[in-house]
Formats: structure tokens, C-alpha cells, sequence
């Protein structure tokens, strides 16, 4: 039974002719997402993601039994990855821009699924462009392989209802789904879209869809158990009011106004097409359209009831959909034109807007200071390297949030503190099993402050105001020498004679 129109039929493309063009925007998409991507220093998310891979497997099993085992699929690919090719942004962030083509990739060859060559090309180059691709690109996160993970996953939905498949195949469906969970724990709201999908266009293929989904759940739960008894971990989220309209609007996927204003206006033509035009309504359009609501309302409704879960980040796993939506409105605009010169020039004309206002989001996520407004330990480790001495001590900002702490620049970039006296380190974060090292007072610290002459305190607050940790060095015999403002941390070095 179907309640809109069937699927139109088509007789599919040779392979090559299906295959280039994912195969073309993919490759232009993981180029895209990488040209740059080394220019940023790291953050605290990404410090996360380094230090766990450079963890010992039996340490970084400790951290995952107490924190972020949600992501420890991904720790442990990065732990074998940065052991190749060591930990530098522009290796570990190369395999989140890959995923970002093969979810390009994936786009095309979803669309492409339904019969329509042009509208895949279209959502293919509006993936490329969109902030949010851009943006996950040059993250040392997972969540660019879990967009990736998204879309092949609904590709492999598709094809498994075209295809009328047996029991069996549903059951590697389920498989790869709980698979992906272990990647990003939020794929599994594919779930919820998928079943949407379904119960609207293909009720006949529901009974084995639930299947696998009942096999999905299965595999998944020991990974949602873990989400759940370390959910203190996001806790943060409730102190950062993060679900905004502006958030879910803008930054969710545009990240600027001028691409969420234009995109938006796209997304509402294609929307407003399928409730006029029901009876003829591209299921590709459809699927996308349920893609687009469901995670993002099950997060917001979550957040408000639940406990704090709603992130932008979160739903990057989403993109393809707004692309396609995206791709849709200007299908649908160019439709509305006669002859064929016209709708190649006004469609060209579209996609080159799309591309002109989201060039400036995509050359600032490239700044040195792109990551979270404004991290710059890569340049403060390059100034320590330049300036300090072996045996001068270290006195890093105790003030800030463990993510922000001045501190990660030494871990994330060590070879620049060779020689250089943590005084206040008492566990390496390797040792403990948590994320951060374990560090005493500055008031603890005195016996070792004895034997240095210089001393170097790296403090994320700047301005006229005198950073607490400086006003205890001078007050132990140390005079200030010089300050440096880096960009978002300032570093003050003390001499005492």
C-alpha cells in the first residue's frame, strides 16, 4: 500500500554512468574540505580526540570505561591512524575531509537512485559548499563519518526496497546501522527517519525494515546504555542554552545569515511544491524532507523534557538532506522557465549564488583563529619554542574550563616545551581516566618555583587586569619581564635574579 504516488520508475543507468559523477563530486568535495584545513589551531574538542589517540590501549581503555565511550570507535581509529601519520592538523583532520567527499558521494548517488541525473549534480555541488561540510572538514571529530555513515546507510535503504530483497540483506541493514551507532550515537535517529520514510511512501516494505531495525536496536543498546550512564558528560549543554532559534536556523547548517536567508528560501519552495503538487511529489524530495525534521524536533524535544542533548554539531549527520531540499528549490525554480538555455542559465545562476555567499564562511573556517572563537595554541606553542629555555618553569591558567585551559597547548603541541618544567603537573592525563591532566595549586608549587629563574605563566585572560597566577610569581621574588598577547592567550614571562 502507498499513501503518496509510487516511486516513478526508470530504467537505471549503466554503473559507470551512475558511478562517475558521485565519484567527480566527491573527490572535488574532499579536496574542497581539506584545501586549509591545517590553517586553524586545534580546540578542545579536537584535544580530546588527539590525546585520547595518543593514549596506550590499555589507557585509553580506562578513559572509555568513565568518559566519552560514545566516541571511542572513533579514538581508536585515531589511535591507529596518528600512529601512521602523526598528529598534526593536517593529519588528523585529512580523514574527516575524506568522509565529507564520500558523503558527497553518497548524496549523488542517493538522488541518483530515484531517476534524476540533474538534481543529483545539483545536491552533489550543494553539499560541497554548504558551511556545514565545510566546517566538519576541518574537524578531528567523528562527525564527518557520520554524515558519510548517513547517507550510504539511507543508500543502502533504497536499494534494499527497489530490490525487494530478502530477510537476510534486512538483517546486514540492522548490522550496519548498529555499526554506525558505535560511530555516533545519534545515528541512530536514522531509525526514526527511515521508518517516517517508509510508513509514507512504502508501507509493503515496513515488515522488513522492522526487522532490521529490531536487530539495530539490539546491537546498539550496550552503546546507548554507555551514552546513558555517562551522560554527565554533555552536562555542559545545560549551561550553554545552545538550542536557539538562531542555532537551529543559522548555525545548525548555514552558519551565516545570508546562506540560511537564501537556503532557507530554496527549502521553502521545494516544501511548498510537495504540499501543492502532492500527487506527484519526488520521494527523494520527501525522504530528505523527513531527514531535515525528524532528528533535529527529536533533539529539541529532548533538550526540553529530557535532559540537554541539542548541539549543532549533532545534526551534521543531516546535511545531505538539506542539500537535496536545497538542490529541489532550484529544480523546482528552474522549472517554472521555458526553453532550455534559460533553465540551464537560471539553474547555473542559482547554484552560483549559493557558491558566492558561502565562499566568506568557508575562507573564514580557514583562519588561524577559526576554532572556537579564536583558539590559538598552536601559536602560543610556537612562541614558547622561540622564547623559552630549558629549565624554565611553566605556569598555565588554572582559571578556565578544561577545554579552554592554556594547558593543551602542551599536550596537543609538546615538542615545543621540550626541556620546559611543568611545575603544577601531577598525573598525565594518560594515567588518570579522565580527558585532562591532573594539576596542583600554584600555592603547592614553591619548592619547585625555587630553582627557576625564569618563568613562563600562559593565561587565557589578558587586559589590564593582572592574572592572579602572575600577582603569586611576583609575589615570590619574580619581576615581570615582558607580555605577549598571542591572540586569545596571553603569555607573560617572569625572571627573578
Amino acid at each position: 500500500m502507498t499513501v503518496l504516488a509510487a516511486p516513478q520508475t526508470f530504467s537505471p543507468p549503466t554503473r559507470p554512468r551512475r558511478i562517475r559523477p558521485a565519484l567527480f563530486l566527491g573527490l572535488i568535495g574532499a579536496v574542497v574540505g581539506f584545501l586549509g584545513s591545517w590553517n586553524p589551531a586545534y580546540w578542545g574538542d579536537e584535544a580530546a580526540s588527539v590525546m585520547s589517540a595518543a593514549r596506550s590501549w590499555p589507557s585509553l581503555a580506562d578513559e572509555l570505561s568513565k568518559i566519552d565511550g560514545v566516541h571511542g570507535v572513533y579514538y581508536a581509529f585515531l589511535h591507529l591512524w596518528t600512529s601512521l601519520f602523526g598528529t598534526s592538523e593536517t593529519a588528523t583532520r585529512l580523514p574527516s575531509a575524506i568522509a565529507a567527499g564520500v558523503m558527497v558521494a553518497g548524496t549523488v548517488v542517493l538522488v541518483r537512485h530515484f531517476g534524476d541525473a540533474r538534481l543529483a549534480v545539483l545536491a552533489g555541488v550543494i553539499a560541497i559548499v554548504l558551511p556545514r561540510t565545510t566546517s566538519i572538514a576541518t574537524e578531528a571529530r567523528s562527525y564527518a563519518m557520520g554524515a558519510a555513515a548517513a547517507v550510504w546507510l539511507t543508500v543502502l535503504l533504497v536499494t534494499l526496497i527497489r530490490r525487494r530483497v530478502s530477510s537476510g540483506w534486512w538483517m546486514v541493514y540492522g548490522i550496519a546501522m548498529a555499526a554506525s551507532v558505535y560511530l555516533f550515537l545519534y545515528l541512530g535517529l536514522l531509525l526514526a527517519v527511515h521508518a517516517g520514510y517508509l510508513l509514507v511512501t512504502q508501507r509493503d516494505a515496513f515488515r522488513g525494515w522492522a526487522r532490521g531495525a529490531g536487530i539495530a536496536t539490539l546491537l546498539a543498546a550496550p552503546m546507548v546504555l554507555i551514552g546513558y550512564l555517562q551522560r554527565e558528560q554533555i552536562d555542559f549543554l545545560a549551561r550553554r542554552n545552545y538550542a536557539t532559534v538562531a542555532n537551529v536556523l543559522i548555525k545548525q547548517w548555514f552558519e551565516s545569515v545570508p546562506v540560511a536567508l537564501f537556503c532557507w528560501a530554496l527549502i521553502l519552495v521545494a516544501v511548498t511544491w510537495m504540499l501543492w503538487s502532492r500527487r506527484s511529489v519526488k520521494p527523494v524530495a520527501l525522504l530528505a524532507l523527513v531527514w531535515l525534521i525528524i532528528p533535529t524536533a527529536a533533539l529539541l524535544v529532548g533538550n526540553a523534557t529530557v535532559l540537554s542533548m541539542y548541539n549543532v554539531r549533532y545534526l551534521t549527520f543531516s546535511t545531505p538532506a538539506a542539500a537535496i531540499l536545497i538542490a529541489t528549490g532550484i529544480t523546482v525554480v528552474v522549472g517554472i522557465l521555458r526553453g532550455s538555455w534559460t533553465r540551464t542559465i537560471a539553474s547555473a545562476g542559482l547554484i552560483g549564488v549559493v557558491v558566492a555567499l558561502c565562499v566568506p564562511v568557508y575562507l573564514a573556517q580557514r583562519t588561524p583563529w577559526a576554532k572556537d572563537g579564536g583558539s590559538d595554541w598552536r601559536q602560543v606553542a610556537e612562541y614558547v619554542q622561540s622564547n623559552a629555555a630549558p629549565g624554565d618553569a611553566l605556569v598555565f591558567d588554572q582559571a578556565t574550563k578544561p577545554s579552554r585551559d592554556p594547558r593543551l597547548a602542551l599536550r596537543l603541541y609538546p615538542s615545543s616545551f621540550t626541556g620546559l618544567r611543568d611545575i603544577a603537573l601531577v598525573t598525565p592525563f594518560d594515567e588518570t581516566n579522565g580527558l585532562w591532566d591532573q594539576v596542583a595549586p600554584l600555592a603547592d608549587t614553591t619548592a619547585a618555583l625555587a630553582t627557576s629563574t625564569d618563568a613562563w605563566a600562559i593565561e587565557l585572560a589578558h587586559g589590564s587586569t593582572i592574572p592572579a597566577d602572575v600577582s603569586f610569581l611576583e609575589a615570590h621574588g619574580y619581576e615581570l619581564e615582558s607580555t605577549t598577547l598571542i591572540h586569545r592567550t596571553t603569555i607573560y614571562h617572569l625572571i627573578k635574579e
